[in-house]
């Protein structure tokens, strides 16, 4: 049987907790217009919501979309700050509860973890499926087909009650999830991109997949990132025969496809593209379209702050060379004000 949350609903409606939700809401964001007219009346905006949640009636809003690039285009929808209050009152609770479900090797979204972390345990899982460099390590790289517009809310909301056994708690996620519906697949399936609450739906939609692929079909070496995972292994037989069982699961059990074209099984010695960087053996370079982008933008955008983000970037990697043209494009693009 999985563990419980202890925690109530009044743990979630509280006003501390709203409180202290606010605070880590408006971190970055008091500038924006949305923010500062909620904040003008914060006190009695604040009470007002926790008397909608005390009584049942408070009914998660609509949101307003736009896209962003970071560094692929992307389309984010953003809720009203009050339902933003309301995702950042839900994740103080369920967010320590659910991340000691997950397994350690499960890099997205998490305290401790990220993309810069994915890509060093990356390396180390081959050292180890390499035998120390000794056998040829083969990675079998998987992406799944636009994932957040696939969750199915009825699979998650399953998930979640196995954890949860408060109603009213359970009753309060179901009107967040159900808030959003997918354009692409339509009613009951798709979670926003732009929602806090999203990153860990996605995180506890995934993890009895993380879980299964670990103790149900025994793969020693596997890491995820979000929608995008890997197995390394130094047979690439058994990589094949466990694909089919992979996309199986998922379908039957998530309702989440495979992406076909971003499935390979490859040698580690050739260069494997994940998150970003194409990893070899004993080193890792930017990938040939992110190091366009990065140049492009220098050009676009000759700013100290955007120089300074490219060389945090490359300091991840091998990318001496690539930093000497960032530093160059920079000096010949710079203008007087910057």
């Amino acid at each position: 049987m999985k563990i419980q949350l202890s925690h109530s609903y009044n743990s979630i409606i509280d006003l501390e907790n709203l409180f202290f939700a606010w605070r880590e809401f408006i971190v970055g964001k008091r500038n924006k217009k949305d923010v500062e007219i909620f904040s003008r009346n914060l006190l009695d905006n604040i009470l007002a919501l926790n008397e909608d949640l005390a009584n049942r009636t408070y009914c998660h809003g609509g949101y307003v979309d736009s896209y962003i690039t970071d560094p692929k285009r992307r389309h984010i929808h953003k809720a009203s700050v009050r339902d933003r209050l309301i995702h950042h009152a839900i994740y103080r609770i369920l967010y320590p509860f659910f991340d000691r479900t997950f397994i350690a090797d499960s890099f997205s979204c998490r305290n401790d973890k990220g993309m810069h972390k994915a890509m060093d345990r990356f390396q180390a899982l081959a050292y180890k499926a390499s035998k120390n460099h000794t056998r040829t390590c083969w990675v079998l790289k998987c992406d799944i087909r636009k994932f957040f517009d696939s969750i199915d809310h009825g699979v998650l909301m399953g998930i979640l009650s196995c954890y949860i056994p408060d109603q009213d708690i359970m009753n309060l996620l179901g009107n967040v999830i159900e808030s959003y519906d997918s354009k692409i697949y339509g009613k009951g399936i798709g979670l926003p991109l732009g929602n806090l609450t999203s990153q860990l739906f996605a995180n506890v939609y995934m993890n009895d997949f993380d879980q299964w692929v670990k103790h149900k079909l025994k793969v020693k070496y596997y890491l995820r990132y979000a929608d995008d995972f890997v197995v390394l292994s130094d047979d690439k037989n058994y990589l094949e025969s466990i694909l089919p069982q992979i996309g199986k699961l998922l379908s039957e059990e998530l309702k989440l496809t495979l992406h076909p074209d971003k499935v390979s099984i490859k040698t580690l010695a050739s260069g494997v593209d994940y998150l970003g960087w194409v990893h070899f053996t004993d080193h890792r370079v930017l990938r040939a379209t992110t190091k366009s982008k990065s140049l492009n933008r220098i050009k676009a955008n000759p700013t100290n702050a955007t120089l300074q983000s490219y060389l945090g970037l490359l300091s991840h990697g091998n990318g001496n060379k690539i930093c000497e043209k960032l530093l160059n494009d920079y000096w010949l693009y710079k203008t007087d004000d910057s």
